[in-house]
């Protein structure tokens, strides 16, 4: 009887399935995780196809050693998903497979995932705890005072003390805990907008076919509503729904309305900054069709849901939805593939939509939604730019911004100070010789964090000590020039010495439950002046904050990067968006040199539609995307001349193509990065299907090419210079 012949995925920088000799293997085990033999090694594959027969001889193949027949395997939809994957961006499909996968499934053997369970103190409990624990059981107090709170799962619990399980199960026994189920308060349904109602109504229409949506609703206008409404349709159909937002951390009160709107619905979060076992548990748990809704991130969009029905993709703007190491891909655009594939819609939801997809919706390939007005009936802020040409800044904050913070504070109301820049300043300068602190590893220099006495390259993570005197003449006047977070916060302590600060950036948050605990205390209303970087930009409603003040609005109108407006553009729409959102009034102050742009006269009128219009015009005459397709081959080398010969080389292995231009090599933007010279080589074309024919002709070449201490891959739709 002749084997099977099983095709299989490994996670191996090569552009190919592997043939194994598969005894037994029966239709069903597609998609099934498989031990297999590679050189010395065992290693983990996923089974993609079995075949009859094989290009290679059959006495020349190994046979494959187990099947897991344990887990559910993976449905067609997302090996599709990842053939498709495989061909547009060019990229091996075994990496793609297993780094989808939950990490804990990339090793054959792996540790189930523990129940999580939900503990409370008894009565006899919050009498005897924490005064029965010795006074040196620092780990256990911190659980017993936790526990003091209210009830808490076993996860968190583990986070706060290592023994954690062997406390709880000693403390169960002794009567002092109990497990209990969490009761979820009713869910709040608000009345609906006639916009919201309308946007619903043309949705719930097509909830059985593929049907791209465009929701383009300015801040305030109830998206989150619109998308519970229709994720309740899914729900009472029978199936599963699929919510992509850009960042978790960032959009913590989207994750708390799902969960508050459905308390008896299984939802799965993911997202990367789970733990391996946690990680693990929800992905089963979506794949065997437990969970009725996963909510995540990007990588999320691989997700196996037997029974999906819809796909929303929150803020589908933004540029998180871009993976930017591995496999490059927009999980935007792969939500859109896969409702394709599933034969079902997928709704994109934004205050200031991509071009891309504007462009689409303008074509008639999506259908464009507006929600033109908040649900709370709430205005939208005035505008209003200050010109710093005119106005002397104090540490970089102008009179008249000054002047409104101490307005909205006296109202008892809170402000944001939005800087989009970390640390106290990004340079330090000597004013005798002009020297800067450079960083030794990138075409960067260092950024000034003062508090920690460190300057920080942002961009290699490269640290080193403050100098005392300047190293090149040896001046000891070195003064910090520009101004981020830490230096902006320590202005305001001084102008504002009653007031509660907040800084909310990465280097403020990085602490486990440090950015919990800032959204509380600006929640609470106990913070009100709140300084921040993009981390508090979007996704956030804070009732009482009524002015926002946006500071260096400039740097991006000068970026060699042609999609640097339309970000610039994007951010000031959702910082502003932050500021009355409720009963009071907003106001929205951005300083700027050139108050006379064209993008601050749409700003100042909230007018995306029309700043869409003239940034597509230029896009057009510019040909440039979405009116072209674009993709670039980069590589870095120790030396540039090294990087551009071997991309040279690859140009001239490039095979002519009509309608595709292939540039010249050039030096990336950011020369050297992390101690490497980066160079790049741009194509592009009118037609995509032109673009894709000669990058699969071109890929095997590029392959076989020598590249001996050359690192290079291929970028297709690249969402940045």
């Amino acid at each position: 009887m002749p084997h099977n012949i099983a095709r299989v995925a490994l996670d191996v920088p090569l552009p190919k399935t592997f043939d194994y000799l598969g005894k037994g293997l029966m239709r069903t085990d597609i998609g099934r995780r498989v031990k297999v033999p590679l050189g010395r090694k065992e290693v983990v594959g996923l089974l993609l196809e079995i075949a009859d027969r094989s290009d290679y001889p059959q006495e020349k193949l190994k046979p494959l050693i187990e099947v897991d027949r344990h887990l559910p395997p993976l449905d067609e939809d997302v090996l599709s998903l990842f053939r498709f994957c495989a061909d547009y961006y060019h990229y091996p499909i075994g990496q793609i497979a297993l780094s989808a996968l939950p990490t804990a499934l990339r090793r054959w053997q792996f540790q189930a995932p523990k129940a999580v369970l939900r503990y409370s103190l008894t009565p006899a409990g919050h009498g005897a705890l924490p005064h029965s624990l010795p006074a040196r059981a620092v780990a256990q107090r911190r659980l017993a005072a936790r526990l003091a709170v209210g009830a808490a799962e076993s996860n968190e619990l583990s986070a706060l003390c290592g023994d954690a399980s062997a406390l709880l199960q000693a403390w169960l026994e002794k009567g002092w805990l109990q497990t209990e189920k969490e009761v979820p308060p009713a869910p709040f349904r608000p009345r609906l907008l006639a916009e919201q109602q309308a946007a619903c109504d043309r949705i719930i229409e097509r909830l059985h076919e593929y049907a791209p949506f465009l929701l383009h609703g300015i801040t305030g206008s109830g998206k989150t509503e619109v998308y519970l409404r229709l994720v309740e349709q899914v729900l009472a159909s029978g199936r599963q729904a699929l919510i992509l937002v850009p960042e978790i951390g960032l959009t913590p009160q989207f994750t708390q309305r799902v969960v508050a709107r459905f308390p008896d619905i299984a939802i799965s979060v993911l997202h990367s900054g789970l733990a391996e076992g946690e990680r693990l548990a929800r992905w089963q748990q979506a794949i065997r069709g437990g969970a009725r809704i996963v909510l995540g991130t990007r990588l999320a969009v691989f997700t196996p849901l037997p029974e999906l029905g819809l796909i929303i993709v929150d803020e589908e703007h933004d540029a998180s939805f871009s993976q930017q190491e591995g496999l490059r891909y927009s999980a935007r655009d792969l939500a859109v593939f896969r409702a394709h594939q599933r034969n079902v819609p997928v709704v994109l939801g934004s205050a200031t939509p991509s071009l891309e997809s504007w462009f689409n919706a303008e074509s008639g390939r999506y259908t464009l939604l507006k929600l033109p007005v908040r649900a709370t009936g709430a205005s939208l802020p005035v505008l209003k730019l200050v010109d710093t040409r005119q106005e002397k800044l104090e540490e970089g904050l102008s009179r008249p911004a000054l002047k409104s913070i101490g307005e909205t504070l006296a109202r008892s109301e809170q402000a944001l100070i939005f800087i989009n820049r970390r640390g106290y300043a990004p340079v330090l300068h000597c004013s005798a010789c002009a020297w800067v602190a450079p960083c030794p590893r990138c075409s960067s220099r260092l950024t000034l964090h003062l508090r920690e006495q460190r300057l920080r390259c942002h961009h290699c993570g490269h640290e080193e000590n403050i100098p005392a005197s300047c190293p090149s003449c040896g001046n000891p006047d070195m003064r910090a020039l520009g101004h981020g977070t830490q230096r902006v916060e320590d202005a305001l302590a001084r102008h504002f010495p009653d007031a509660c600060i907040v800084r909310a950036d990465r280097d403020a948050t990085r602490r486990k439950g440090s950015w919990e605990s800032m959204q509380a205390l600006i929640h609470s209303g106990k913070a009100n002046l709140i300084v921040g970087t993009q981390l508090i930009a979007k996704g956030h409603d804070f009732p009482n904050l009524t002015l926002v003040v946006v500071l260096d609005a400039d740097g991006a109108l000068f970026s060699l990067d042609f999609r640097a407006e339309e970000r610039l553009f994007a951010q000031l729409m959702q910082v502003a968006g932050r500021a009355g959102r409720a009963d009071k009034p907003g106001k929205v102050l951005v300083q700027t040199g050139f108050p006379q742009h064209p993008l601050f006269t749409h700003l100042l009128a909230h007018d995306y539609a029309g700043f869409a219009r003239e940034q597509l015009d230029v896009r057009r005459r510019g040909e440039l995307p979405p009116f072209s397709r674009q993709a670039v081959l980069r590589a870095e080398a120790a030396r540039l001349d090294d990087a551009l010969a071997w991309l040279q080389a690859a140009r001239t292995l490039a095979p002519a193509t009509p309608g595709v231009e292939v540039f010249d090599p050039v030096a990336a933007p950011m020369l050297k990065k992390a101690g490497r010279e980066r160079t790049q080589l741009w194509l592009q074309a009118a037609a995509r299907t032109d673009l894709q024919q000669l990058l699969r002709d071109w890929m095997p070449k590029l392959i076989a090419q020598p590249a001996r201490n050359i690192r290079w891959h291929l970028d297709v739709d690249p969402a940045e210079n």
